[in-house]
């Protein structure tokens, strides 16, 4: 699989991670056994990196990783978390102290002295302004408890702000198909400024598998079912913040474009990975052979590059989603 620097981290990462949120909570039930699979599924297929949080299942998805780290020391894999939505959302809690015993519970579940790379978990649009913040991020790296740190945005003048800071390592940003704006000034702005992208519900929530019918039904558990009307967090999450009746349809299409032998989820995967200034991709898996499928759309250059050639991937957006997504986020 192709590797690409993570921007200023300077660790080379493949160009298609693993999310781990499917591996916490809010997809559905994941036995431990599975969870394990699917880490070991996605390093045999050639993923270096993992994203995470302390909230996914309360910490069970970062001890799953400590976990699967310990047992396998010699791996050379680049571990991103992140942190901030254990308490209430107000800016006032992004404090040095806060940080602290965030990163120190992290690093317990993870059982990693040092945190490759902690994200700020989309906090308050006025906490990526605040100087303090960065501040107390930079007091993280110079005691060891972080080596690199960024930020996770609903909002890509969120990811714009925090582009200016000089330290800023990496941006975690949704883009997808359905989610084109970053596109316009985020993704040329980190560029030039050595920033890491990280591409994050690349699947729009699973619409962009091809699978789903206006029919399908989620389970009780899963934010696909629960958080449609974003009462439970930023619909934005969920479906990319699209219909989900808009999003099988615009799905269909999509599935039209895709060459023979090539799955839809694949194909969505490697026209991420072909948009310039692109680090990584971080689709979820519940499966090993969810997670192996979606790691093979790291050697699909060609497929990428097909369907980035072109206006097809745009008109299938500008007819479904552009008015209503576009100035949203």
């Amino acid at each position: 699989m192709e590797q690409r620097i993570l921007g200023k981290t300077g660790r080379s990462v493949s160009t298609v991670g693993l999310g781990t949120w499917q591996l916490g909570a809010d997809w559905g039930s994941v036995t431990e056994q599975d969870a394990h699979s699917v880490l070991e599924a996605s390093v045999a297929a050639g993923v270096t990196f993992f994203d995470t949080a302390d909230v996914y299942g309360d910490g069970r998805s970062e001890q799953l990783i400590g976990r699967f780290l310990r047992e396998n020391p010699n791996l050379d894999l680049t571990v991103a978390t992140k942190m901030g939505r254990r308490v209430d959302q107000i800016p006032e809690n992004y404090t040095l102290s806060n940080f602290r015993e965030w990163t120190d519970r992290s690093r317990r579940n993870l059982q990693q002295d040092t945190l490759d790379l902690v994200q700020l978990h989309c906090p308050p649009t006025a906490v990526y302004s605040r100087d303090e913040v960065y501040d107390a991020l930079d007091t993280l790296v110079s005691e060891g408890a972080i080596r690199n740190y960024g930020v996770s945005v609903e909002q890509t003048e969120e990811a714009l702000e925090a582009i200016k800071r000089g330290n800023t390592a990496t941006v975690q940003i949704i883009l997808n198909a359905f989610r084109l704006k970053p596109l316009d000034e985020v993704l040329p702005a980190a560029k030039e400024a050595g920033v890491g992208i990280i591409a994050r519900v690349p699947l729009a929530s699973g619409l962009l598998s091809g699978k789903y019918t206006p029919d399908t039904e989620f389970p009780a558990d899963d934010h696909r079912n629960y958080n449609r009307d974003g009462s439970a967090f930023d619909v934005g999450e969920t479906f990319s913040g699209v219909d989900f009746a808009t999003g099988v349809k615009a799905a269909q299409e999509f599935s039209g474009l895709v060459p023979d032998g090539v799955s839809t989820a694949q194909a969505a995967l490697a026209w991420i990975i072909a948009q310039d200034g692109v680090s990584t991709v971080i689709p979820g898996a519940r499966s090993a052979v969810q997670a192996a499928a979606n790691a093979e759309a790291g050697g699909m250059q060609s497929v990428g590059a097909d369907l980035s050639d072109g206006v097809r991937v745009r008109d299938i957006y500008d007819r479904y989603f552009r008015e209503a997504v576009h100035p949203r986020w």
